[in-house]
């Protein structure tokens, strides 16, 4: 049963994470910002996921 609960969580903040990157590719931010933020994303994907909610581009 706790591999079924990782792997649920796990798909779950995959979402999460791919949600964040096509918010932030639709933002109006510049190309150079989106990459960045993007790639802080994948490569730190909690940390990147709060900073992004906090400091990321709005809209």
């Amino acid at each position: 049963m706790g591999i079924e609960v990782t792997g649920l969580l796990g798909l779950v903040w995959l979402i999460i994470v791919i949600w964040a990157i096509v918010k932030v590719a639709k933002s109006a931010a510049s190309g150079l910002a989106k990459l960045i933020w993007i790639i802080v994303l994948l490569v730190f994907p909690l940390v990147g996921l709060i900073v992004w909610f906090l400091f990321g581009p709005k809209g």
